[in-house]
């Protein structure tokens, strides 16, 4: 099958819809399908290897193409709108398209299907809502506008009535949408995914009395990484990882401020940014593993976090929140221990509870190791696979009704 994926944003990125777009396309090529990934130019001098900077091997199969001339701002969005378009309609190159684009997306929809490749749009959360909790969930967020707002869920009426089949990360995200626009053909929740070693085998765990407690991703607040400074300040014995943190953002200078204020300096390692092939030999050094989301419009709905497939993966005892969308894939006491959300003394309990409890935490990550075969890229990729094959077999020939 020809793929083509629309993804306006620099590239690489090292954000986690970066990784997760490319390691998506990646899989697909991998399973054999001509995969064409269109995106932005990157920002960096030298331009990056994507192929490096993920840690991934070449496949033949998938090519990335960068629409030309600067990446940033609205001229560089408009341009790829423009070279998007392009790619779309040019002849019948193209079996289907895939975007979780909410722009592109809406665009592409108005052209009339019988057009246009099929369009499969991936939804990461109903945007005014997103848009409209942006002040409570990033330091220096902006609150929408009334028009903006109203602008986007026009967007997300538009895609959901016309796009040709749509994905969403969790099934609570689904509901949601159906509540909103009504039932709809071709909906399929497809959560995100992790790499896995072919070779993998469950390591006994090292159990020690002063755990090294690790957190991976980025530092926003509504991440819960203050919860996890807080717990491990209860916690004289234990020892703090956190990896990642844009160094161009305030969230790395704020966490190491309040580590500092919490006395913690000498307890916590802050590795900060890192490119993403190098997470998962980090999380290799930590004893336990949190996931300490606070209860947010994204928490509770839109994510499906890579870390918490990266820390199944990982076969490290998982502490985290009790959400809705991480319960999709967690469950208490068999793969994870969950926690009320923004609360430190139950996140430090848990923690206690796994040190204290060997027996208990080589289960839960056993349980957790095994159930990430399930939510591999690859596994993903099929998922997509069986969509999009339904889809193409019943489309009408291009230029027919």
């Amino acid at each position: 099958m020809r793929i083509l994926y629309l993804a306006n944003i620099r590239f690489p990125l090292e954000r986690a819809n970066g990784i997760q777009t490319f390691a998506t396309c990646h899989a697909l090529a991998t399973r054999g399908h001509r995969v064409r990934l269109l995106v932005r130019p990157d920002t960096h001098r030298p331009a990056r290897d994507p192929l490096a900077f993920y840690g991934y091997s070449p496949t033949p199969e998938l090519e990335i193409a960068t629409v030309a001339g600067p990446p940033g701002g609205v001229v560089g969005r408009l341009r790829y709108l423009a070279g998007a378009a392009r790619e779309v309609l040019l002849g019948d190159r193209v079996d289907v398209v895939l975007t979780r684009d909410l722009g592109v997306a809406s665009l592409l929809v108005q052209v009339p299907a019988a057009r246009r490749p099929p369009l499969v749009y991936e939804s990461h959360g109903f945007a005014p809502r997103v848009s409209e909790a942006m002040p409570d969930l990033l330091d220096g967020g902006r609150a929408a506008s009334p028009a903006k707002l109203g602008r986007l869920r026009r967007r997300e009426r538009r895609v959901w009535r016309r796009a040709d089949a749509y994905v969403t990360i969790t099934a609570a995200l689904a509901d949601e949408l159906v509540g909103l626009f009504g039932p709809r053909a071709r909906l399929t929740t497809i959560p995100d995914g992790c790499t896995l070693d072919p070779t993998r085998r469950f390591a006994p765990l090292r159990h020690r009395d002063a755990p090294v407690v690790g957190y991976a991703g980025h530092l926003y607040p509504w991440k819960g990484v203050s919860v996890l400074l807080n717990a491990l300040a209860s916690l004289p014995h234990a020892q703090g990882m956190i990896i990642g943190g844009h160094p161009g953002e305030r969230d790395l200078e704020r966490t190491r401020a309040e580590a500092e204020r919490l006395g913690l300096g000498a307890r916590v390692t802050m590795t900060g940014l890192l490119n993403p092939g190098e997470v998962a030999d980090r999380l290799a050094d930590a004893d336990i593993l949190v996931l300490p989301n606070t209860e947010t419009t994204l928490s509770v709905r839109y994510t499906s976090p890579l870390k918490l497939f990266e820390y199944m993966a990982a076969g490290k005892p998982i502490v985290a929140s009790r959400l809705a969308s991480l319960e999709e894939v967690l469950e208490h006491e068999r793969s994870a221990l969950l926690v009320p959300p923004g609360d430190p003394a139950a996140l430090a309990a848990a923690i206690e509870t796994l040190t204290r409890r060997p027996g208990l935490a080589d289960r839960l990550a056993r349980c957790a190791f095994e159930r990430a075969v399930d939510y591999s890229w690859d596994r993903r990729a099929a998922r997509l696979e069986a969509l999009l094959d339904d889809l193409v077999d019943h489309r009408p020939a291009r230029g027919t009704t």
